[in-house]
């Protein structure tokens, strides 16, 4: 069972996925809006989980052990849709919240999603700033954004899809039978 820690959690578009793949148990999850926290409680049992309304106010050495730290931080102060001020903008240092907690906990693993600007904003510095401390802590990070493929509703340049980060070898355990595999076609194809 992966233990996760669900930051930024929105009304729990992470959470929806893991609680359909299976294998995944939410120990917490940290949200500042009051109506995504009034949907998130409605969509799941949050029942014996820590909750954090405000990230800034984790004290790392009471949140809970997790394997794996997942959080879509704000991404309008680095979207080519916004006015890119990066960490000017008092939502772009939220990131560093996360590295703080990644780096106090560190899980096993951790997806941070944002947008590709954030690769460039400030000249690099941040995903430079970024890679260098992540190495600094033993993480393995390529500094690059996976993707949806072009024809995806929201285009992105593509520097990595998530094809190239697939493992080739897989437990069958992960694999859907044959009847859930016609199921599925099935309403595809209708």
């Amino acid at each position: 069972m992966i233990r996760v820690f669900d930051a930024f959690s929105g009304i729990g578009g992470f959470r929806s996925a893991f609680e359909r793949v299976g294998g995944f148990k939410t120990v917490g999850w940290c949200e500042i809006d009051k109506f995504a926290q009034k949907s998130y409680r409605a969509l799941f049992d949050t029942g014996g989980e820590q909750f954090y309304e405000n990230i800034r106010d984790i004290d790392t050495a009471g949140l809970a052990d997790f394997d794996l730290l997942v959080g879509g931080f704000p991404c309008q102060p680095f979207s080519v849709a916004g006015k890119r001020l990066g960490t000017a903008d008092e939502r772009g240092d939220l990131f560093f919240e996360l590295a703080r907690i990644l780096e106090a906990k560190r899980p096993r693993y951790f997806i941070f999603e944002n947008v590709p600007g954030l690769l460039g904003i400030e000249k690099g510095r941040l995903s430079k700033s970024s890679l260098k401390r992540f190495q600094s802590w033993g993480i393995a990070w390529n500094g690059l954004c996976m993707t949806a493929p072009a024809s995806a509703s929201r285009s992105r340049e593509n520097e990595c899809t998530l094809q190239d980060v697939l493992e080739s070898i897989v437990p069958e355990k992960y694999w859907l039978s044959e009847t859930a595999t016609r199921k599925i076609a099935g309403k595809l194809n209708s």
